[in-house]
């Protein structure tokens, strides 16, 4: 397989570079990518410590690395753009025209995406990690009332790290309920959950993911046997589908992906800046 050298560079934490240039080399399935991330660049020093970098990643594979990068700074840009590399300028590529339609110059300014702006945004973030947290696997029941939504699903099955990804990405105050075997025995919503039918969204997975999943975390254990995670995914199911309750399946699906349909299904809309 083919190898490559990939650098996101930025004068800030890296993750708008990383993000949409990642969301491009995966349209390369048969190339293998060395994935390197340089934030905070924002400093000449700094720029010229990037440009070593990526010359040795030049010495070492015998051809271009790939640079995406999002520094604003010319001075800085420079530095890095002239090393041994294809650098793709997400900055650039995107302020000229703008600034041709605004009519207008752009501020040059480093950190203005990242920066704590908007302190309402802030709070908001860390308020509703917190929640994310405290209403993890059902742990605490009191306090339904102020979720956004609620996963519902067999354990395992992505609710926890989806519902902080919402809190993380969109500010939104996300619990998670597990339906235990107890639930499933009795085919039926947890009487907790009723008053909050509105608001739940269920997920599921396919069985044998499950399993490998589970095995991950309690291996040759009757938790992550075949037949039960079959027997557990297929009584939840029935469960959300009597319930009309709607549900997502997370066994090909990313967790922005999860997410993004979460908050489409559940018509939410997002309280916070993108980070």
């Amino acid at each position: 397989m083919n190898h490559r050298t990939i650098f996101f560079v930025s004068d800030r934490t890296a993750i708008t570079a990383e993000t949409l240039g990642q969301s491009l080399i995966t349209q390369f399935e048969d190339i293998n990518f060395l994935s390197i991330r340089l934030p905070f660049i924002d400093s000449v020093e700094k720029a010229q410590q990037a440009a070593q970098r990526i010359e040795q990643a030049y010495v070492v594979d015998q051809q271009n690395p790939i640079v995406f990068g999002t520094l604003i700074q010319d001075d800085l840009r420079e530095i890095v753009s002239k090393s041994t590399c294809l650098y793709i300028d997400f900055v650039q590529t995107f302020i000229g025209p703008l600034e041709k339609e605004f009519g207008s110059p752009s501020s040059h300014s480093i950190g203005k995406s990242h920066g704590i702006r908007n302190y309402q945004d802030y709070t908001t973030r860390i308020e509703s990690v917190n929640f994310a947290i405290g209403y993890d696997d059902g742990i605490n029941l009191n306090g339904y009332q102020k979720a956004d939504v609620i996963l519902v699903g067999v354990s395992r099955s992505g609710k926890t790290p989806t519902c902080l990804y919402l809190a993380l990405q969109f500010g939104i105050r996300a619990a998670n309920y597990p339906l235990t075997e107890e639930d499933l025995a009795h085919s039926r919503l947890p009487v907790e959950l009723l008053p909050y039918r509105n608001k739940l969204i269920g997920l599921t997975i396919d069985p044998e993911q499950l399993a490998v999943i589970r095995h991950e975390r309690r291996p040759n254990s009757p938790y992550a046997s075949l037949a039960r995670c079959q027997e557990e995914v297929k009584m939840a199911e029935k469960i959300l589908i009597r319930e009309k309750i709607p549900y997502l399946n997370s066994t090909n699906s990313s967790i922005e992906e999860m997410a993004t349909r979460i908050m489409e299904q559940a018509h939410l809309d997002r309280r916070i800046q993108r980070t």
